[in-house]
């Protein structure tokens, strides 16, 4: 466990099983219990619970947080092409990042659009130009890009105790875990079926308990009559390429806090995932490629691209595959779906929007138990941290918001906080007896 002052979790990308972590000489990509390593193989390591969880991940990013996106293009009146390019380049760009690092890693890396960039969107986006807009996007990339290749991000995430890291997760998890119970209370029947399915899928067939309760989340939204999908038409979606303009205002105005929401709500709690998952990723690699993908694909109408956190603890977890090394794979696999939605982008949005917002409350809740467990697990193990972690799993989990920056980042800074007050106050009275 961790130090009085930093996490023990190493800054190196191995996955190691969360009960007991990888020794110091392991290499990347090797058996976390020194063993030979068997070269890993994508097809021999597949498995359909890591397939679901990536599919999973998929409609919980797609269901609620586009709706985010799309409102953000409307405040800044974009036309019907513009929007779709800008649906097409952060599904791209979360695919393509998804599959390559998850396949170079070894490790469940989920990477997403930023949702807490696009709410600031919503407000800022109709004040400027869209090519304006478009450079603010380039400097955000480029900047992000530059904090991650630098180290200086992962330096500062390795300081921060795993009790906080873990009670942190737990508080960004909460919501979904009640939202299980909350949704029976406008659609009883269909999050009934989702609830007892994975009971029953947990008792008997454990690995397919997810996939259990999403057939019958579904089966029974059909039979409720709550299935709304209509799709007329399917087409691929185009790209279109917009020449970035830059001003003083859109950099203040856009550029600045987005770097500082996709960091701080973003990428910490996404490195965070990982590491309570028993996994050293290598912040160097993740947040400076995530970087270089939102660059890229910036002229298209990426605004950014970074690290999941919520959709992440899908895949990181147990429900994905008992055995770490092999989780990778619904990495890979959530990054196909991204594919997948970013070719035919608005026939896709479509069939996700078509779901009941219940439906994927309670298996997004059902499929984060395992998350969640862990998380909480770890956050009390040692006593001596409990009080910091309890402060930081509560004002993760009360979703507050201060200057624009979301609650798992004001999470992590009052456990900190908290944590070292309540060391120096130990180490006095030590001294002082």
């Amino acid at each position: 466990m961790s130090s009085d002052t930093t996490s023990d979790i190493p800054p190196t990308g191995t996955p190691a099983p969360p009960t007991a972590p990888a020794p110091g000489g392991a290499t990347e990509g090797s058996p976390p219990d020194g063993s030979p390593r068997i070269r890993p193989s994508l097809f021999r390591d597949a498995s359909l619970s890591a397939v679901l969880a990536g599919f999973v991940a998929v409609v919980v990013s797609y269901s609620g947080p586009l709706v985010i996106v799309l409102a953000a293009a409307h405040a800044g009146h974009l036309d019907q092409g513009q929007t779709s390019s800008w649906v097409w380049a952060i599904s791209i760009g979360s695919g393509v990042t998804c599959i390559a690092l998850s396949l170079r890693t070894r490790m469940p890396v989920i990477t997403a659009f930023s949702t807490p960039g696009a709410a600031l969107l919503v407000t800022s986006l109709g004040a400027y130009s869209y090519a304006e807009a478009v450079g603010a996007f380039l400097v955000t990339g480029a900047v992000i890009t530059l904090v991650g290749l630098t180290g200086v991000f992962g330096r500062l995430m390795r300081q921060i105790p795993t009790a906080v890291v873990s009670a942190m997760l737990a508080g960004i998890l909460f919501s979904f875990g009640t939202g299980v119970f909350t949704s029976l209370r406008t659609a009883p029947w269909i999050a009934g079926a989702v609830l007892v399915a994975y009971l029953l899928g947990k008792r008997f067939v454990a690995r397919y308990a997810v996939l259990l309760a999403l057939a019958a989340g579904v089966l029974f939204s059909a039979v409720t009559s709550r299935l709304d999908i209509h799709i007329d038409h399917v087409e691929l979606a185009k790209p279109v390429f917009t020449a970035p303009s830059f001003s003083a205002g859109s950099l203040i105005g856009i550029a600045v806090p987005l770097i500082l929401a996709t960091l701080a709500s973003q990428n910490a709690p996404g490195m965070a995932v990982l590491s309570a998952s028993g996994y050293r990723p290598d912040d160097r690699l993740l947040i400076g490629s995530t970087g270089l993908a939102s660059t890229a694909l910036a002229p298209f109408g990426s605004h950014a691209i970074n690290l999941a956190a919520i959709t992440a603890a899908i895949c990181t977890g147990p429900e994905a595959h008992r055995d770490p090394r092999r989780r990778y794979v619904a990495g890979v696999s959530c990054g196909f779906f991204y594919l997948l939605v970013g070719a035919f982008g608005s026939t896709l949005v479509v069939l996700f929007a078509g779901l009941p917002k219940e439906l994927v409350a309670a298996v997004a809740g059902v499929a984060l138990f395992g998350a969640l467990a862990g998380g909480l697990t770890a956050a009390v193990k040692e006593e001596k941290d409990r009080e910091a972690a309890l402060i930081t799993f509560l004002a993760t989990a009360s979703g507050v918001t201060i200057a624009g920056i979301g609650s798992a980042f004001w999470g992590l800074v009052f456990g900190v906080v908290a944590h070292l007050v309540l060391t120096r106050l130990r180490s006095r009275k030590a001294t002082a007896v």
